[in-house]
């Protein structure tokens, strides 16, 4: 039997981080993973391929260039799936050279197989010529992702009727698909196949889409979808997913009938905890896979750590590597400095994209917080025009008293990149009036910090003004 001092099970984002962690604290360390799945679903079925989709699909069909070179303009005509995989394939192989690299580097070894624990410190690991290895260690870090939910009346055929996982090895760009599920991924894949052509269909069972985020953001997006003629419809139930030699029909409980070449059913995900016999660890799965944790990601048996998606909200790449640090830190005694917070940036990598960092306009209004708001618009910059986008936004939310920045929105070219400045000024506790007197590089839409920092300041200079409860300074003419 092989002993370590933490073994991690499974390779994706969190895996990863936990386990070179373990290894840069001088700790020997382990990661299982199945032969096809190194670094994850991020890397082989979710994250990675599903983000370089959409860059093929983005330079493919010319779309961000339309508004410069007229809305006929296409890189390339007719787009095939085999123009979309070359290039997801080629960053797929790219990325786990560079994941065994950095384990390699970092001397945390690699057992090939499915694991399953045949006590709280012990697993066994079963490769597929079935031949199985017994690993044992003081700590166990459970990252073994989520797989697609697969409700009994649906029947997945990977072909016509497919899951967010099938989706990348489809034969054909469908003239026409129907997404069940308005959720983040749901909602992603959707923009991608719009913008190829494809007349898309959402159906989701809420009265909207996304609500965590800020409905300025997503009348935005539901806007720019449209425009990509997609049609939404919400407050409804799928009934049956019909399969016929001409294609699928998707019932809705309303009696409504959808025909459609291909069905993306996106609704959730399963935690892959089936086989690793948590029970014998001493946990216990919830009905959709997912395992409890306390703020150090630690489960209910003290040794035994589980981050990434396998505990749930937010699932994000970004969010389980962080995870993964620090319930290595925290198993070999290692300081993290503070807990892992709020100020966690959401990126929703649609078509256009959008992200955001802190607080909703509602949430703050639910809980009587005093905000102003400032926003700048993308075709009101230099950079904006030079891009061709004129319909993205920043906005940020100011507390009336304090000043400080109380949460940041961005949509359109770029969001998931531009949200990190005002996450940093948070972070730091800075306010608005640092933005209001830094100085950014021009033409940037980094800029749209300082153009929304001034709206806000404005608004309430003018409150300040009426009521002379503040310094006055006299607006420009």
């Amino acid at each position: 039997m092989d002993s370590y001092d933490m073994i991690v099970i499974g390779s994706g984002p969190a895996g990863q981080k936990a386990a070179i962690a373990a290894a840069k604290l001088g700790r020997r360390a382990a990661i299982v993973e199945r032969r096809d799945m190194v670094g994850g679903v991020c890397i082989n079925t979710g994250t990675i391929p599903s983000k370089t989709l959409r860059e093929a699909v983005l330079y493919l069909t010319g779309l961000n260039q339309r508004e410069l070179y007229g809305q006929s303009y296409r890189v390339k005509q007719d787009i095939t799936i085999s123009d979309l995989s070359a290039r997801t394939q080629h960053v797929i192989g790219r990325e786990i050279d560079v994941i065994r690299n950095q384990l390699a580097r970092n001397h945390v070894h690699m057992y090939v197989g499915t694991a399953r624990f045949t006590d709280p410190r012990t697993i066994v690991v079963t490769n597929e010529a079935g031949n199985s290895i017994e690993l044992r260690a003081d700590k166990i870090v459970i990252a073994v992702g989520t797989k697609p939910a697969h409700p009994s009346t649906v029947d997945f055929d990977g072909e016509t009727i497919v899951d967010s996982d099938q989706i990348l090895s489809i034969a054909k760009v469908p003239s026409s698909m129907v997404v069940v599920g308005a959720g983040v991924i749901g909602i992603e894949y959707a923009s991608m196949f719009a913008a190829l052509g494809t007349k898309v269909t959402i159906i989701e069972r809420r009265p909207t889409m996304l609500d965590f985020c800020d409905k300025e953001i997503i009348e935005a997006l539901q806007y720019q979808l449209r425009e990509l003629a997609v049609t939404f419809r919400y407050s409804e139930t799928v009934r049956e997913v019909q399969k016929h030699p001409a294609g699928t029909l998707t019932v809705l409980e309303s009696g409504k009938k959808i025909p459609a070449d291909t069905v993306l059913y996106s609704a959730g995900r399963q935690g892959l905890t089936d086989e690793l016999n948590v029970a014998a660890a001493g946990l216990a799965a919830s009905n959709r896979g997912k395992v409890e944790v306390n703020e150090n990601f630690q489960t209910e048996v003290g040794h035994v750590y589980a981050v990434g998606d396998v505990i749930g909200f937010p699932a994000l790449a970004a969010t389980a590597m962080e995870q993964g640090r620090r319930a290595a830190y925290h198993a070999f005694d290692e300081p993290v400095g503070s807990k892992l917070g709020e100020l966690q940036p959401i990126g929703i990598y649609t078509i256009p994209e959008l992200s955001f960092v802190g607080r909703t306009e509602e949430s703050l209004t639910s809980a009587n917080v005093p905000f102003e708001v400032g926003v700048s618009r993308y075709r009101e910059l230099a950079r904006g025009a030079i891009l061709g986008d004129s319909y993205g936004m920043l906005k940020i939310l100011v507390h009336a008293e304090s000043r400080e920045l109380l949460g940041v929105h961005v949509f359109g070219t770029n969001a998931t990149e531009l949200v990190h400045i005002g996450q940093t000024v948070m972070g730091c506790g800075g306010t608005v009036d640092y933005l209001v007197d830094t100085v950014f590089n021009y033409p940037t839409l980094a800029e749209s910090y300082k153009v929304a920092a001034l709206d806000a300041v404005n608004k309430m200079r003018a409150i300040a003004r009426v009521t002379q409860t503040g310094p006055y300074h006299p607006l420009p003419e």
